[in-house]
C-alpha cells in the first residue's frame, strides 16, 4: 500500500496548487481598484503587487490557465492510477472477476477524483474569491506575480499567441481589468440605495451630479435678449445704478455694435468714487474678458473651461460662432448643488 501514498499525497498537492490559481484569477479580476490603492498607498508591498497584477489581467489570467490546466491533467494521470490501485484490493476479495474490478475501480477513483477537482479545486475557491475578492486578491495575487515571472517565456508566448487570434476577429485584447464602475452603474446604485431607504439624499446633491454630466451648455445658458447689459463706455455709475435696479453684482458689457465683449462686476468699481471717475467710462483694465464656449458642449467642459479661466461667465456660440446667449458659473453650479443665490444679471 506505501507504494501507492505518494500518488495520494500529490492529489492532495495538486487540488491545493488548482484551488490557488483557480482563486487568484477570480480574486485579481473580481477585486476593486478602490479598495486596494488606500492600502497601496499607505505602503502595502502586497497591495502594490495586487495593483500590479490587475493592471497585467491578461497575463495573470493566462498563468492561472497554465497553472490550471497543468494541476488538472497531473490530477488525473497521477492520481487516479494510485486509487485505482487500492479500490482492486478490497475489490479483490470478492468473488468479481477480475476485469470487473479494474472497471468498476476505475469508474469510482474517476468518480472521486472529478468530485474532488470540481469541488475542492474549483468551486470553493472560485466562491470564496468572489466572497472577499479584496483579502483574496492581497492574498493571492502576490504569488501568482512570482510565478508569471518565474515562467515569464512560456506564458508571454501563449497570450501573445491569445491575443493575436483576438485580433484575427476584430477584438482588441485588454491589460487591465475592469475594476471600476461606469457612471450609469454609479447612477443605478445610488437610485436603488435611495429607493430602499439606505442612503439619504435630501438635497438631490447625487442626482444633480449625474444629470450635470449629462447636460449641455444650451441647456442652462441666458438668452441675450433676457440679459441686463451695459453699453459700451459703461461708467462706474451706471453700475451703481443697474445694480441698485436689479440688484446683481455682474453686468455684462457690449461694444459698439451691442455685442457682448466682457463684464465688470460691482467690486470692480467700487473704489472709483470721485466725482470725475465715477461718471467717466470704466477703464478698460477694470473689464474681465468673457471666455466663448458652443451651445453643444457638454456642462463639465465648459465648468473646465472657466475654471482654467478664472472666469464667471461666457459667451455661448452657435454652430455659425454667433452669439446666443451667455453661461454664468452659478447657474452651472446649481445644476450640480442645488439653487445658487443668484449674481448675474439676468432680467
Amino acid at each position: 500500500m506505501s507504494e501507492y501514498l505518494p500518488g495520494i499525497l500529490w492529489l492532495f498537492v495538486l487540488l491545493i496548487g488548482n484551488a490557488f490559481f483557480v482563486g487568484a484569477e477570480f480574486a485579481v479580476i473580481s477585486a476593486k481598484r478602490s479598495q486596494i490603492e488606500p492600502l497601496a498607498e499607505r505602503g502595502s508591498r502586497a497591495a502594490k503587487t495586487t495593483l500590479w497584477a490587475m493592471e497585467h489581467a491578461t497575463l495573470m489570467l493566462a498563468t492561472s490557465q497554465l497553472g490550471i490546466t497543468v494541476c488538472s491533467l497531473l490530477i488525473l494521470n497521477v492520481s487516479e492510477p494510485a486509487i485505482h490501485h487500492l479500490l482492486e484490493i478490497p475489490l479483490g476479495l470478492t468473488a468479481l472477476s477480475a476485469e470487473l474490478i479494474s472497471v468498476i475501480a476505475f469508474a469510482v477513483a474517476l468518480v472521486l477524483v472529478t468530485f474532488l477537482h470540481v469541488v475542492f479545486g474549483e468551486m470553493i475557491p472560485k466562491n470564496l474569491a468572489f466572497s472577499v475578492p479584496d483579502r483574496a486578491s492581497l492574498l493571492l495575487a502576490p504569488p501568482l506575480v512570482v510565478v508569471s515571472k518565474i515562467f515569464n517565456p512560456i506564458i508571454w508566448s501563449l497570450n501573445t499567441i491569445a491575443n493575436g487570434v483576438l485580433r484575427l476577429f476584430k477584438v482588441e485584447p485588454k491589460d487591465e481589468a475592469t475594476s471600476t464602475y461606469t457612471l450609469e452603474e454609479v447612477a443605478g446604485i445610488v437610485e436603488q440605495s435611495t429607493r430602499e431607504g439606505t442612503l439619504n439624499d435630501t438635497s438631490g446633491t447625487l442626482a444633480g451630479a449625474f444629470e450635470f454630466t449629462e447636460k449641455r451648455v444650451s441647456d442652462v445658458d441666458v438668452p441675450i435678449a433676457e440679459m441686463v447689459l451695459l453699453p459700451a463706455g459703461a461708467r462706474p455709475i451706471d453700475v451703481q445704478k443697474a445694480v441698485a435696479e436689479h440688484g446683481f453684482s455682474r453686468y455684462v458689457v457690449t461694444d459698439d455694435h451691442g455685442e457682448p465683449t466682457s463684464y465688470i462686476h460691482m467690486k470692480d468699481v467700487m473704489d472709483l468714487m470721485a466725482p470725475d471717475a465715477f461718471t467717466a467710462p470704466i477703464p478698460q483694465k477694470r473689464l474681465r474678458s468673457l471666455v466663448s464656449v458652443s451651445r453643444d458642449a457638454e456642462l463639465e467642459d465648459a465648468m473646465a473651461v472657466l475654471r482654467d479661466r478664472g472666469a464667471h461667465v461666457a459667451k455661448a456660440l452657435d454652430s455659425e460662432g454667433n452669439v446666443t446667449g451667455l453661461l454664468f458659473l452659478e447657474d452651472v453650479l446649481e445644476v450640480l448643488v442645488g439653487e445658487v443665490n443668484a449674481t448675474a444679471a439676468a432680467a
